[in-house]
């Protein structure tokens, strides 16, 4: 499993915060504008997480469900009280988590709850991916030994 600390994949990166008041037309908009799948969403007054909303959340509860865009508020769409990572949690167990939940997005949260990035399923695309096929070819070879 990588090891890479979670804090060493999402440095540098920008990722997007609303507030639960924000309408969901306008978090869909700032997706879009920022070719992003998830929002963090933060408690106004102290900064906290209190939840995500993903692509998959507007197009199953607001789409699907036929509400409105332009007045409902993306806090009765979101997954409230998400499941987080720390920063210094290796890059595998955000992974394992998010298999695990069924979710592609894992928010990352330092130690008083306020997000510092967000964690994708497609993050395993990178690097992790070359050293997956590395850790095959050793196992292949030590089959081939044994």
């Amino acid at each position: 499993m990588p090891n890479r600390a979670v804090i060493k994949l999402i440095q540098n990166r920008d990722f997007l915060t609303a507030t639960p008041e924000k309408s969901v037309r306008a978090v869909a908009a700032h997706l879009k504008s920022y070719q992003s799948a998830a929002v963090l969403v933060v408690d106004p007054d102290d900064g906290t997480l209190i939840g995500i909303c993903t692509e998959r959340d507007l197009a199953y509860k607001v789409l699907a469900e036929g509400l409105d865009a332009n007045t409902t508020p993306v806090r009765t769409v979101m997954t409230a009280n998400p499941e987080t990572i720390g920063p210094d949690q290796p890059f595998g167990h955000a992974l394992h988590r998010m298999f695990e939940g069924g979710f592609r997005h894992l928010p990352v949260v330092d130690p008083a709850g306020r997000p510092i990035g967000v964690i994708s399923a497609r993050d395993a695309l990178g690097l992790e991916l070359l050293h997956f096929r590395e850790e095959v070819e050793r196992r292949e070879k030590l089959t081939e030994i044994l």
